[in-house]
């Protein structure tokens, strides 16, 4: 999941809002550290944990932040310092620099915006947490003004106005400057002042139901212990006579476990409930106060798909081709619940979870037990850093980190190496499970690359999320299948920040359309399940075996057992996310559009007295753009297969693929860098590497790409 390419302030200057940390660099060639060590010694079970040397700093190596209060200076800090900006915006006549201070002015306020974003969220310290929160809530207000200034909008429109300037511009600069016009724009900068000022209310008020809905969504909800049979309390955590089920227990063998957890969790709480239908209402109140139709019309015009009409053309027409498929696979999970639970045989929601992975298992002997030693954590670090450097002459070395530079003694500190460019910038590994720390792999960017004003280049920073297990004294951290493909995944988003060295940190990285976004991420996922990467370096964690083939091959092609089905259970998610933020009023209940979808395009049954989307988390990162899952999977399928499925670590193609690709982050328009046209030949030339600029070509093999799966 990439955390960084939400909008939950759609600003002017709050398509970048992603923060940095205080850790600088030079420009040019970093030099190589005499600090750093191998990437898999940073994970091995015998290293000390927990160390960290020199002088205590504060998070991300920013010195206010070695407390609390911190986040208040470092917030009136860059307060102060977008002031200075504004004035100096709107002093300055047309020319390239408008765009410099306005990204300047970006970055200033993503300083304490986005890293508080993520401490809000990860950190241990319930008073971290809060006084981030607060610091997220205090520059989003100022955000929202700013967007809706009409003097610092006026020294950008004057500079687009100059077609003499303009034309002199280099073609990312003027993206760039486009790009800061069109966020005014949907921000209502051409409304009257009382409905600006309405626009700003509107979007503090969602920001704040964001945050409220959010919550909710992974609220544990509670029922007499009494009420569950003995045999199956023992499942749920036990709170005095009350039962916690904080989760859906989808992969417990008991269907009753199953059953239950799925009714109590899902059970609907008023008041998350109204959060949503209020949030919703918001969003459409203001999208027609902006001048839309709906929210979906203002949230998907500067993705690649633009408008909702485009997404559900592509939904509908994909579930149409899944149909049937879809079909076979609930007839092969019934056949296969009616034989292990012949009293209550019909197929229900949170059955499928739990068949399809019994009929991969049976069908292909996968048991998630026998491949885990082969997974340690240590040796799939180790092999992301041998692909890097075979594909893109990158390396990955661990870092010992300052006291008080992270939120937790198990984080790893990673600079990201080229062999000749030198140090690219820094991921932070918050790889481990803890107490209160939410169960989803995401990727956040801290900071962003840019170009300084000295000429040096601002390194990026990220973080990687993750929910693994800690070693034990026996083992080390072993990761499932499933972990490791996620691992692969987000460091597919880190790797585009990596490489997204753009001159503006508005546009770096993984800052640009949600649909294309992902694509890099879910490219990695190709990688992870191909043998010749896998041989690298799965091998067993006490006897040095490696994984067999025949292992990887049967692994490889359980994940087409229901697949249609999982799919069809994505586009669901996708179309009830578009309908959801079309028109408005709805015409019935979210709870009634619910069943309604469920049945038209998922195939299983509404359970009554379930309200499914008061757990729908993407509704706030993702409103009305769930749908990018699925295209950006179809476009890194067509990817894989017309450049790397011949060699996954031909270093041409990693070249191209990065200078192509990578390197532009949100600076080019995205459809330029992802429709493939067919390959040119059979040859290994980088030149298959080809693109086209038409969408609706891309609607015509989206499809097909989609359907072929992983093979």
């Amino acid at each position: 999941m990439l955390a960084g390419c939400r909008r939950v302030l759609p600003a002017a200057l709050g398509r970048a809002l992603r923060g940095r940390a205080a850790a600088g660099g030079s420009g040019g060639r970093r030099a190589v550290s005499t600090s750093w060590c191998p990437v898999g010694a940073a994970f091995d079970v015998k290293q000390q944990r927990g160390s960290a040397a020199g002088r205590e700093t504060g998070l991300f190596g920013v010195p206010e932040l070695s407390c609390p209060e911190g986040f208040q200076e470092a917030q009136d800090k860059a307060l102060q310092e977008s002031e200075q900006l504004v004035q100096k915006a709107c002093s300055t006549p047309p020319g390239p620099e408008i765009v410099m201070i306005f990204d300047q002015l970006s970055d200033a306020l993503c300083r304490v915006a986005d890293l508080a974003d993520f401490v809000k969220i990860a950190h241990p310290d319930f008073a971290f947490r809060e006084a981030a929160e607060e610091a997220c809530r205090n520059i989003g207000t100022m955000v929202e003004k700013l967007n809706t200034d009409v003097e610092l909008c006026q020294s950008l429109r004057q500079l687009l106005a100059d077609e003499v300037v303009m034309d002199s511009l280099d073609p990312e600069t003027r993206r760039v400057a486009e790009l800061f016009m069109f966020d005014f724009e949907i921000s209502g900068i051409h409304l009257d002042e009382e409905k600006r000022k309405k626009a700003v209310n509107l979007n503090i008020k969602i920001l704040d139901l964001c945050n409220e809905f959010l919550t909710g969504t992974h609220l544990p909800n509670k029922i007499d212990k009494h009420v569950l049979p003995e045999h199956i309390r023992y499942n749920f955590t036990a709170e005095g006579n009350y039962l916690q089920v904080a989760g859906l227990h989808a992969d417990c063998p008991d269907d009753l476990v199953r059953e239950a957890a799925y009714k109590i969790f899902l059970y609907p709480n008023a008041e998350q409930l109204s959060c949503l239908e209020e949030l919703l209402a918001s969003r459409n109140s203001l999208a027609q106060l902006v001048g839309y139709n709906t929210f979906a019309h203002r949230a998907l015009q500067g993705t690649m798909a633009k408008n909702p009409e485009t997404v559900t053309q592509f939904l509908e027409k994909l579930s149409d081709q899944l149909s049937q498929r879809t079909q076979k696979d609930f007839e092969m999970m019934t056949k296969m619940k009616v034989k292990l639970n012949p009293q209550n045989s019909k197929l229900m929601p949170w059955d499928h979870p739990y068949y399809s992975s019994v009929l991969r298992a049976e069908r292909y002997n996968i048991d998630p037990g026998l491949y885990c030693p082969f997974f340690s954590l240590g040796a799939c670090m180790e092999g992301l850093n041998s692909l890097f450097s075979q594909l893109l002459g990158i390396s990955l070395y661990a870092e010992q980190t300052q006291r008080g530079e992270v939120w937790s003694e198990d984080i790893r500190k990673l600079a990201v190496v080229h062999e000749n460019e030198g140090l690219l910038g820094y991921i932070y590994c918050d790889f481990f499970q803890r107490p209160n720390k939410p169960h989803q792999d995401c990727h956040f960017t801290v900071r962003g690359g840019r170009l300084r004003e000295n000429g040096e280049y601002q390194l990026p920073v990220v973080v990687l999320m993750l929910s693994l297990p800690h070693s034990t004294r026996s083992a080390p951290t072993l990761l499932s299948p499933g972990m490791m493909e996620n691992l692969f995944h987000e460091m597919g988003h880190a790797m585009h920040s990596m490489l997204g060295r753009t001159r503006y940190q508005h546009v770096t990285g993984t800052r640009c359309p949600t649909d294309f976004a992902e694509v890099p991420s879910i490219l990695m996922e190709y990688f992870a399940n191909d043998y010749r990467v896998v041989n690298q370096f799965a091998r067993h964690y006490k006897t040095g075996q490696p994984l067999p083939k025949s292992m990887v091959s049967r692994l490889c092609e359980s994940k087409k057992v229901c697949a249609a089905a999982d799919m069809q259970l994505q586009v669901f998610y996708a179309v009830l996310d578009q309908i959801y933020h079309g028109k408005h009023p709805l015409k019935r209940s979210t709870t009634e559009i619910l069943k309604e979808t469920q049945e038209k395009f998922y195939g299983l049954p509404y359970v009554p007295n379930t309200a499914w989307q008061l757990r729908f988390s993407h509704l706030v990162g993702y409103g009305a753009k769930y749908y990018s899952y699925l295209m950006s999977r179809a476009v890194a399928s067509m990817v894989w297969k017309q450049c790397f499925a011949q060699d996954p670590f031909d270093r041409a193609m990693g070249e191209r693929y990065r200078r192509e690709m990578l390197a532009h982050g949100g600076g080019k328009e995205p459809i330029l860098m992802v429709q493939v046209a067919k390959p040119c030949s059979h040859s290994r030339s980088p030149d298959r590497f080809l693109f086209t600029d038409r969408f609706h070509q891309t609607l015509k093999l989206v499809d097909f790409a989609l359907l072929q799966g992983k093979s």
